[in-house]
C-alpha cells in the first residue's frame, strides 16, 4: 500500500474534533498535582518486550515443556497477570496503540506496513509525558509504530540498551528493551537439530500431527529459551548497576504467536500475552496482590499500558488515551471486556474484531468469505505452515485440523476455559445465544465509542481522506465524511446472508456513499444468484469509482453465471491504482477465479522490481503457488 509519511494532517471539520484538539492542548500544559508521586520517589521503569510469543511458551504460565528459567524467576519475584490481551495480533498495529495510548483501529494506523499520519499536534506519544515528568527515556532496537508524519525515534532520548548510564545524576529512567530472539523469523528455516525434542512437544488441537510441525514447535521452543537467556543478562546488568531495588521491571510480549493460526489471528493464541511486573519492596504500596509470586487475575488490555506507566511515573496523561490505569494509587475500575482487531496483514486482506471477558471471546468476521489460511508470503516461510497446507491438500486433516483453509462464519464464540484452543464455535449453540447477543452489542458500542476506522475498505478510506485533506483519525470523527453507524448497519445486513435482504442490498448498491455501496456488493456476493433487476445494478457497479465495490460486483456477477463479464471487469480493475490492484488480486483467490485471462498481468507483477508494488508481486507469485485439495 502507499506510504504517506509527511502529508499535512489538514484542517478539522467538526466541533467534536476541535474539542479533542483543545483537550490535547490542555493535556500538554496540565499540572501534575493529581498524578505526581512524592518528590524523589519516582520509580525507574524497565520494560522488557519479547516478540511474537503468547503465554503458551512460558513455564510460569503452566507449560512444562518450556525452558524459561529467568522469566519464571521474575514471575516468582513479581506478579504474573493471567488475563492480559494484546489489541492487535501483529507488531506494527500493536506498537501504534502503545505509543499513542489509542487503539490503532481508532487512529487508522492498524493495517500492517502502512505509515498513515496522525494529527501529531493533537496526539502526543506517551514518552513525551515521561520526559515532561523528568524521565530519561531510552528504547533499544525497535520502534515500528506504523505511523507517518513523525520519526519513530523523536520521542526518545536515546536508543541505548543501558539508558541508565546516560541519564543525569539522580534522574529517573524509563528504559524499553526489545528482544527479537523469539520473533517469527527465528522459527523459519531449517527445523532439524533442535535442542528441544520434537517428540516431546504438545501440539495445539488445530495442528495435524505432522513431523515438520513438531520440529517447528521444537525450533520455536529453542528460540524462546534463547530469548529467556537474554532477559537474564539484562536483569543481571540491572543488578550489577545497583538499580534492582529502585526499578519496576515489566516483562511482556508484543502480542501472541508464533506457530500458524496464532500471530495475525484473534484467537487466544494470537492475543493472550504474558505480563509479569516485579515491584521492589521500596514501592510495595504499588503491589497488586498481597505479596510477590501471586497471580493477578485482573482483565488487562495492552491499551492500558501507556496510561499505567505514565501514572506510575507521575507524568501527564493525555485525555485522549483510551485505556485504564490498572496498577498503583490511581488504578481505575477493572473493565468487563477488552477488544482486539485486525485488517490487512502485509499483502493479504481480512477484517475482524473481537471482544473478550475472562471466559468467552466473540469474533466478528467482516469478510467471512475469506479463509483464515490465506497464503501470506511471510507466514508460508514457516515449515509448519507449508506442512499444514500439504496435509490439507492431500487429505491428512480432519474437521478440526482442516478448518484453517476454509471460509469463516460471520460470528465465532469460544469458551476459553473449556476450549483454550478455540476450536468449538458456540455461536450457533442455543445455550449461548444470550452471551452472543451481549457481546455482539458490546462490540458495536465500543466501535462507535472509539470511531472504528475500518468499516470501509482501506483503499477507499485513503482516497476519501486524501480528497478531503484530513488524516484517517479526523475522517473517522467527521460523520459527514464517515457515517459509521450506517456502515455498521449495512455490514450487519450484508453478513446476514438472508435472501430476503436482496432488494435492500441492491438499494445500498445505488447509494451515493461508496461505503454503503461496498456493503451492498458484499451482501450480494453472499446471496446468490441475483435476480435480473439486481444484476442490472451490479453491472452498473462494474465501473464504480470505488474499485473495491467494482471487485465485489464482479464477483456477484460471476456467482450468477456471467463469468465473461466478471473476468473482463477484473482485468480492467488490475489496471487501476495500487490499492484496487491489491484488493482485486486477493479477490481472485477468494473467488477461486480462473487465472488464465489475467495471466499476462500476473506475470508482469511477478517480475516487477518496483519496491512500491512489492505486495502485488508477493500475491501474484502466491497465486501461482496456490493449492487446493486433490479430488
Amino acid at each position: 500500500m502507499n506510504r504517506r509519511d509527511s502529508r499535512c494532517p489538514g484542517c478539522l471539520h467538526d466541533i467534536q474534533v476541535k474539542f479533542i484538539t483543545l483537550l490535547g492542548l490542555l493535556a500538554a500544559t496540565c499540572t501534575l498535582s493529581n498524578l505526581r508521586v512524592e518528590a524523589g520517589k519516582q520509580p525507574n521503569i524497565l520494560w522488557l518486550v519479547c516478540e511474537d510469543a503468547s503465554v503458551e511458551w512460558f513455564g510460569c504460565y503452566g507449560n512444562t515443556e518450556a525452558r524459561t528459567p529467568n522469566i519464571d524467576a521474575l514471575a516468582r519475584e513479581g506478579f504474573r497477570y493471567t488475563h492480559t490481551y494484546a489489541t492487535a495480533p501483529v507488531c506494527g498495529a500493536q506498537r501504534s496503540a502503545w505509543i499513542t495510548g489509542l487503539h490503532s483501529i481508532s487512529t487508522g494506523t492498524h493495517p500492517m506496513r502502512s505509515r498513515y499520519p496522525l494529527p501529531h499536534g493533537v496526539i502526543p506519544y506517551y514518552p513525551d509525558g515521561l520526559r515532561k515528568a523528568g524521565y530519561y527515556t531510552a528504547n533499544h532496537t525497535k520502534t515500528d509504530y506504523n505511523i507517518g508524519g513523525r520519526p519513530d525515534t523523536e520521542c526518545w532520548n536515546s536508543n541505548s540498551a543501558r539508558g541508565w548510564e546516560k541519564r543525569a545524576p539522580g534522574q529517573p529512567f524509563f528504559q524499553v528493551i526489545n528482544f527479537n530472539e523469539s520473533h517469527e523469523s527465528k522459527a523459519q528455516g531449517d527445523v532439524s537439530n533442535t535442542r528441544h525434542s520434537p517428540d516431546n512437544v504438545t501440539l495445539r488441537k488445530y495442528h495435524p500431527n505432522e513431523p515438520d510441525i513438531r520440529h517447528n514447535y521444537a525450533k520455536y521452543y529453542d528460540a524462546c529459551e534463547t530469548m529467556d537467556a537474554e532477559i537474564g543478562k539484562t536483569l543481571k546488568a540491572l543488578r550489577d548497576a545497583g538499580l534492582a531495588e529502585e526499578t519496576i521491571v515489566i516483562f511482556c510480549s508484543d502480542h501472541g504467536g508464533v506457530m500458524p493460526r496464532s500471530k495475525r489471528f484473534l484467537f487466544d493464541s494470537g492475543i493472550h500475552a504474558p505480563l509479569i511486573i516485579r515491584i521492589p519492596e521500596k514501592f510495595k504500596s504499588l503491589w497488586p496482590a498481597e505479596g510477590p509470586g501471586r497471580p493477578v487475575d485482573r482483565l488487562v488490555s495492552f491499551i492500558d499500558f501507556p496510561k499505567t506507566w505514565l501514572s506510575l511515573a507521575g507524568a501527564p496523561i493525555s485525555p485522549l488515551m483510551q485505556g485504564r490505569i490498572f496498577l498503583g494509587p490511581n488504578a481505575e475500575p477493572e473493565p468487563q471486556y477488552v477488544f482486539s482487531y485486525r485488517e490487512r496483514m502485509d499483502e493479504r486482506i481480512d477484517n475482524q474484531r473481537s471482544v473478550r471477558d475472562k471466559r468467552f471471546v466473540y469474533i466478528r468476521n467482516y469478510m467471512p468469505f475469506v479463509p483464515w489460511g490465506q497464503r501470506l508470503d511471510y507466514l508460508w516461510q514457516l515449515a509448519a505452515t507449508r506442512s499444514w497446507e500439504d496435509a490439507w491438500v492431500n487429505h491428512r486433516t480432519d474437521a478440526v485440523t482442516g478448518t484453517f483453509f476454509t471460509p469463516k462464519p460471520a460470528e465465532e464464540l469460544y469458551d476459553m476455559e473449556a476450549d483454550p484452543d478455540n476450536v468449538v464455535n458456540l455461536a450457533t449453540n442455543a445455550g449461548h445465544q444470550q452471551t452472543l447477543a451481549t457481546m455482539r452489542r458490546t462490540l458495536r458500542e465500543w466501535q462507535l465509542a472509539v470511531h472504528d476506522t475500518a468499516l470501509i475498505p482501506e483503499g477507499e478510506r485513503i482516497r476519501r481522506a486524501d480528497s478531503n485533506h484530513v488524516t484517517l483519525y479526523e475522517l473517522a470523527r467527521n460523520p459527514k465524511l464517515y457515517n459509521l453507524p450506517a456502515y455498521l448497519d449495512a455490514a450487519d445486513l450484508a453478513l446476514a446472508a438472508d435472501p430476503a435482504n436482496e432488494q435492500r442490498l441492491a438499494e445500498l448498491l445505488r447509494s451515493p456513499d461508496s461505503g454503503l455501496r461496498y456493503w451492498g456488493a458484499v451482501g450480494l456476493v453472499m446471496r446468490h444468484p441475483a435476480s435480473e433487476s439486481t444484476l442490472t445494478a451490479l453491472r452498473a457497479a462494474l465501473t464504480d469509482d470505488c474499485g473495491e465495490v467494482a471487485v465485489m460486483a464482479a464477483w456477484a456477477i460471476k456467482n450468477s453465471g456471467n463469468r465473461p463479464a466478471a473476468e473482463s471487469a477484473l482485468t480492467a480493475l488490475l489496471k487501476r491504482d495500487t490499492a484496487t490492484k491489491l484488493f482485486t488480486l486477493n479477490a481472485l483467490d477468494w473467488m477461486h477465479a480462473d487465472l488464465a485471462p489475467h495471466q499476462t498481468v500476473l506475470d508482469a507483477m511477478a517480475r516487477s522490481d518496483n519496491e512500491g508494488e512489492n505486495y502485488l508481486k508477493r500475491i501474484a507469485l502466491g497465486l501461482r503457488l496456490a493449492k487446493q485439495p486433490k479430488e
